[in-house]
C-alpha cells in the first residue's frame, strides 16, 4: 500500500498540464490549453486542460478528470501504479509496503506481463553492466556503435547470456510466475523447460508513450547465418508490434516541443541522432509504418519528416507508409542521405548543427521526392512516365484537405511538364475509381445476420437527478460568490393579516443552499451526489472556498469525472472560439441569484409533486377509511405548489 503522505505530495507536486503535456501536444488557449482528444480520431481540438482548476475535460468521448484520472484512462494504469508514475516523474520517494510472492502471484493476468518485462528489463540491464560477459560482450559492441554510457542507461539497453535459461532461473529465484514471461515471449517452452528467446543477444527495450517495456528486440552478434540477425518480442496482450514505436517514450517532449517527428527505420539510427541531440525521432523497428503508429505521432506533432538511407533497398514499401501519412492528414516530408549513409553513420561522423542543417536542407515535399524518384525509374520511357504520374496522382488523391490537393496538383504540374487540367482529370478519376472500390469492397463483405433487437423503452430524464446536478454544478463553480437573495417573510400587517414581503438578504451562494434545504429538511437522493455536497459544504465550512485539488484525491472516479464535468463546463465555448465570431455568450455570474432561486423553487415544486402523487396512492388505498387528513395534506401541498410556480412564474 502507499501511504496517504506520499498520494497527498504526489497530489501537491504534479501538474495536469505537465503530465499531459507529455502524451498530447497541448496549446494555449487564454488561461487554459488544447488539443486533439487523444481517446478519439479528430481534426478541430475538442480536449481541454485548466492548470488553474488543475483538471481536464475531452469533449469529444466526454472523459474528463485530474491527473491520476488521465493516466488510468489514457495509459490504462491501475491507481497505485499511476501514483507511481507521478511519484517517479516528480522524484517523490514512495512509502509502500514490499510485494510479497503471494501478491504477485495474484496481480491480474495484464499487469503480470508488465512485471514480467520490468524484471526482464532490469536483468538484461544488470547483465550487461555487472557481469563478465556482458562487459565484455554487450558493452563492447555498444561502445564500438558509439553509444556513451550515459546513452546505454537512457535507453536501458541490455544483454542476455549465451545460456539457455539464465533468465528463467533468476526469474524463479525472484519468485515469478514463468507462465507470464512465456506469455509475453520472453521464454519458449519446451519439453525439456522453459528456454531464453533472446539468449547471446543485445537487448533493445520497447516502451509505451509513459515508459513501461512492453516487449524486446534483440540483436545477435555471432555469425551464424542459421539465426535472424534481429529479433523482436512476439505479439502479446500488452506488445502489438503496429501500435508500437521504438523511442517514443525517450522522444515525446521534443516532438511536442518542436513540432516535429523524424522517422526512421531502426533502433540504432534512433539512439544515435538522439545522442547527437535530434531528440525528435522514433522508429517504426523494421516493419511498415501503420495507421496506428501515425495516430500515435499524431497526437503529438502534425508534422513528419521520414528520413531514408542513401541506398534504401525498400524505397518503394516505404512510399506506402508516406501515403498512409497524406491520408491522416498529416503534413510530412522527405530526406535522403547520401550514398553508402544512414541516419546511423551520418549521426556519427557530425553534431547536432551540422545534422539539423543538413535535415532542414534536404528536407524535400513528397510531391518532389515521389516525381523525381519515379522520373528517374521511368528514364524516357513515355509508358513508365505516364504509370509514375498516375502513382502521384494517387498519392494526391489520399489527401483529405482538397486546399492541399490543389496545391499539390500545380507543383506537380510544373514539374512534371504536364497541364493542371489534365492532371486534375487525372484526380478525378483516381477519386472515383476510389469510390468504386469502397462500393464494391461493401458489397462484397458477407451479410451479417440480422438480430432482431428487443425494443427497449427509453428511460425519460428524471427532473430529480438533473436538479440535483444542477444544485452540485453552483455550489462547484460559484459556492464561495456572495450575493444579495430576495426571501419571501411572512407579517401580520395594520389590519392585522399576514402578508408576504420580500427582503433582501445578503449570503454567500452556499450558505443559502444549505439554508433552504435545510430548512425542508430536503437530502440529495443521488448517492454520488449526496457524497459530493457533503465534502463540498464540509471544504466551505471550513475554509469559505471549494478547492478540487485539495481533495480530488479522495474522491471516487466518478465524483471526479462529475466534478470535471462541471468545472470544464464554460471551456466547451471557448473551443467554439463565440467572441472571434462575434456572438455574444452572456455570463452565468450575471444572474446568479436568479439561477439559484430558480434551482431551489424547481427542486422543492418537484419534491412536491412527487408528494402529491404519493399521497394519491395513499388514497386509493383507503377506499373504507375515513380520509380527512391525507385530503387536507394534499389540499396543501397544493396550495404550496400554487405559491412556488407563482415565484417561478409559471402555470399550473
Amino acid at each position: 500500500m502507499i501511504s496517504k503522505t506520499t498520494i497527498d505530495q504526489v497530489y501537491e507536486t504534479a501538474r495536469v498540464e505537465e503530465v499531459i503535456g507529455d502524451f498530447v501536444a497541448l496549446k494555449k488557449s487564454g488561461a487554459n490549453y488544447k488539443g486533439l482528444s487523444p481517446f478519439s480520431q479528430e481534426k478541430s481540438p475538442s480536449f481541454m486542460v485548466s492548470p488553474v482548476k488543475q483538471i481536464w475535460k475531452d469533449f469529444s468521448s466526454g472523459k474528463g478528470g485530474n491527473v491520476v484520472a488521465f493516466l488510468m484512462e489514457h495509459e490504462h494504469f491501475t491507481y497505485p501504479e499511476a501514483i507511481r508514475y507521478l511519484a517517479k516523474k516528480y522524484a517523490i520517494e514512495i512509502e509502500e509496503t514490499q510485494m510479497t510472492d503471494q501478491e504477485k502471484e495474484q496481480a491480474n493476468a495484464r499487469e503480470s506481463l508488465f512485471l514480467a518485462t520490468a524484471f526482464a528489463q532490469e536483468y538484461f540491464e544488470n547483465t550487461l553492466w555487472n557481469s563478465e560477459q556482458g562487459r565484455a560482450i554487450g558493452w563492447t559492441y555498444f561502445q564500438e556503435r558509439g553509444f556513451t554510457d550515459e546513452t546505454i542507461r537512457t535507453f536501458g539497453l541490455g544483454y542476455s547470456p549465451e545460456a539457455k535459461n539464465s533468465l528463467s532461473q533468476a526469474a524463479v529465484q525472484a519468485s515469478y510466475n514463468l507462465d507470464f514471461f512465456e506469455q509475453c515471449g520472453l521464454l519458449i517452452p519446451t519439453e525439456n523447460g522453459p528456454i531464453d528467446r533472446f539468449r547471446g543477444r543485445v537487448i533493445f527495450p520497447i516502451r509505451s508513450m509513459s515508459g513501461r517495456v512492453q516487449g524486446f528486440g534483440g540483436r545477435i552478434l555471432g555469425d551464424n547465418k542459421k539465426t535472424a540477425k534481429y529479433l523482436n518480442s512476439p505479439e502479446s496482450d500488452i506488445y502489438h508490434k503496429s501500435k508500437v514505436l521504438f523511442g517514443l517514450h525517450e522522444a515525446k517532449k521534443a516532438i511536442a516541443k518542436e513540432d516535429v517527428c523524424y522517422l526512421v527505420e531502426g533502433y540504432t539510427d534512433v539512439i544515435q541522432l538522439h545522442q547527437a541531440g535530434i531528440e525528435a525521432v522514433v522508429s517504426s523497428s523494421g516493419t511498415a509504418l501503420t495507421s496506428q503508429q501515425i495516430q500515435m505521432i499524431r497526437r503529438l506533432t502534425q508534422n513528419i519528416v521520414v528520413l531514408f538511407d542513401g541506398d534504401a533497398a525498400g524505397l518503394r514499401a516505404a512510399l506506402r507508409g508516406i501515403d498512409l501519412i497524406l491520408e491522416a492528414g498529416l503534413n510530412v516530408r522527405v530526406v535522403r542521405f547520401p550514398e553508402g549513409e544512414d541516419p546511423d553513420s551520418f549521426a556519427k561522423a557530425h553534431d547536432r548543427d551540422q545534422i539539423q542543417e543538413f535535415l532542414s536542407a534536404q528536407a524535400q515535399n513528397f510531391i518532389a521526392f515521389k516525381a523525381n524518384l519515379l522520373t528517374q525509374e521511368a528514364a524516357n520511357d513515355p509508358i513508365r512516365k505516364a504509370e509514375a504520374v498516375r502513382e502521384i496522382v494517387a498519392s494526391i488523391a489520399k489527401i483529405p484537405d482538397p486546399i492541399k490537393q490543389e496545391l499539390y496538383i500545380r507543383e506537380s504540374s510544373g514539374m512534371l511538364g504536364l497541364t493542371e487540367t489534365t492532371l486534375f482529370d487525372a484526380l478525378a478519376q483516381e477519386q472515383q475509381k476510389n469510390r468504386r472500390e469502397q462500393s464494391r469492397t461493401k458489397s462484397r463483405a458477407p451479410e451479417k445476420p440480422q438480430l432482431v433487437t428487443p425494443q427497449v423503452e427509453e428511460k425519460p430524464l428524471d427532473p430529480n437527478h438533473v436538479l440535483e446536478q444542477q444544485i452540485i454544478s453552483i455550489l462547484v463553480r460559484y459556492g464561495a460568490h456572495t450575493v444579495i437573495f430576495q426571501d419571501d417573510v411572512l407579517e401580520t400587517d395594520e389590519t392585522g393579516e399576514v402578508v408576504h414581503i420580500r427582503q433582501n438578504q445578503e449570503l454567500k451562494i452556499y450558505e443559502k443552499i444549505f439554508l433552504d434545504l435545510q430548512q425542508d429538511e430536503i437530502e440529495l437522493a443521488d448517492p454520488v451526489f449526496h457524497e459530493l455536497y457533503l465534502s463540498i459544504m464540509s471544504q466551505y465550512s471550513e475554509n469559505s472556498t471549494f478547492q478540487m485539488e485539495s481533495q480530488s484525491f479522495e474522491m471516487t472516479p466518478e465524483v471526479g469525472q462529475l466534478v470535471a464535468d462541471i468545472l470544464m463546463e464554460d471551456e466547451k465555448y471557448e473551443l467554439h472560439q463565440w467572441e472571434r465570431k462575434n456572438i455574444p455568450v452572456k455570463a452565468k455570474t450575471d444572474t446568479l441569484s436568479l439561477l439559484v432561486e430558480q434551482t431551489i423553487l424547481s427542486f422543492r415544486m418537484q419534491l412536491i409533486r412527487q408528494k402529491i402523487q404519493q399521497l394519491s396512492q395513499e388514497l386509493k388505498g383507503e377506499e373504507n377509511a375515513e380520509t380527512p387528513e391525507i385530503l387536507d395534506d394534499i389540499k396543501n401541498y397544493i396550495e404550496l405548489k400554487r405559491l412556488l410556480a407563482h415565484r417561478l412564474a409559471r402555470v399550473i
